[in-house]
């Protein structure tokens, strides 16, 4: 059973919202302000929040600055839920790093929807992360996931989107680890035209690959959303490799690998197989919210574009050829999945 906290200062909206999702089978937590909501955050590990803005002691502006400045719920999905309908009100609380903002009155199974495309999300972007609880106990590095574990003790940092990682000509001081979002490297041509060579999601590794400390970095790396990437420093992250020549091999292969995923990947850029890719994704959503079967799913084109590794622009004109043809319909920020079987056979 998931863990959902309710922040919501009003007593009806609460207890009668807390009411719906109990019966949807979720372990539901609420708190009447911001300022419990926080602490409640950080005492219970929630899976998702659903959160107000207009509440008294913090409103919801300040809970998900609180939350994102904490390593142990930076993490967590949040939903706002506000009587604020205007534009402004729902660009403010995205561009915060929202995950969904819905406007009261709301539809039942609008609410449902939205929790359960975010949970999707994290369900998918961590299908591949392994634990290692023995780990944490042993002197030497055993594996990749090992290396991922001495990252998280490492700096956390925030980029939001757009925001550069680091810059073309910047000594190259750290390599890194995507711990949310996605990150773009690239190199500008003359007339300022990006090209695209790499894409870093949840759990890669990027940075300079030169063993030349005094060498600096090529390109551009930059924040396609919201992100948060651990940074260790080049020396302590050679230290640890040298120790750890193991490690070393496993890691050249991973990186290789990547190389190999990007190669494809442009191979089928270059043949139309983005396609494919939206296609995928789009399918991976719905096959994920299981609880409520819905003939619609709530998913916004930011979090289709990362999880498919493609640009926004990309997706949204894919999307336009899918409607075209028959296989979606698009209702807002919703999509309703008109032929599942011939989105199966996209390439």
């Amino acid at each position: 059973m998931k863990k959902l906290l309710l922040i919501e200062d009003d007593i009806t909206v609460r207890e009668n919202t807390a009411e719906l999702l109990e019966l949807s089978n979720y372990d539901v937590i609420t708190a009447p302000n911001g300022k419990v909501g926080i602490e409640k955050a950080k005492q219970e590990g929630p899976d998702i929040i659903v959160c107000d803005i207009m509440m008294p002691e913090i409103d919801g502006y300040g809970v998900l600055a609180a939350l994102g400045q904490n390593a142990e719920t930076a993490g967590i999905p949040f939903i706002f839920l506000s009587a604020r309908t205007e534009h402004k009100d729902i660009r403010k609380g995205m561009d915060l790093g929202a995950d969904d903002y819905l406007t009261k009155p709301f539809e039942e199974v609008e609410l449902l929807s939205a929790i359960e495309s975010r949970l999707a999300k994290v369900a998918i972007l961590n299908s591949n992360k392994k634990e290692n609880n023995d780990a944490a106990s042993s002197d030497k590095l055993r594996d990749i996931e090992d290396l991922k574990r001495i990252f998280a003790e490492n700096e956390l940092l925030h980029f939001k989107k757009g925001e550069n990682v680091y810059e073309k000509g910047k000594h190259s001081n750290f390599f890194y680890l995507v711990k949310r979002g996605v990150i773009k490297v690239y190199r500008a041509d003359n007339q300022g035209k990006e090209l695209i060579t790499e894409l870093y999601k949840e759990d890669d590794f990027f940075g300079n690959h030169a063993v030349n400390s005094s060498s600096s970095y090529e390109d551009y790396a930059t924040a396609m959303e919201e992100s948060q990437v651990y940074a260790i420093s080049r020396d302590e992250f050679q230290k640890m490799l040298a120790e750890n020549p193991k490690i070393t091999m496993q890691l050249v292969e991973d990186l290789s690998n990547n190389m190999s995923e990007l190669k494809n990947q442009l191979m089928d850029m270059a043949y139309g197989s983005v396609r494919k890719k939206a296609a995928s994704t789009i399918l991976l959503f719905a096959e994920r919210i299981t609880k409520h079967p819905l003939k619609s799913i709530r998913i916004s084109r930011a979090d289709l574009a990362g999880v498919a590794g493609m640009a926004p622009e990309s997706l949204i004109r894919t999307l336009s050829e899918f409607k075209k043809e028959g296989l979606i319909e698009i209702e807002g920020r919703n999509i309703k999945l008109l032929d599942s079987e011939a989105l199966k056979e996209v390439r």
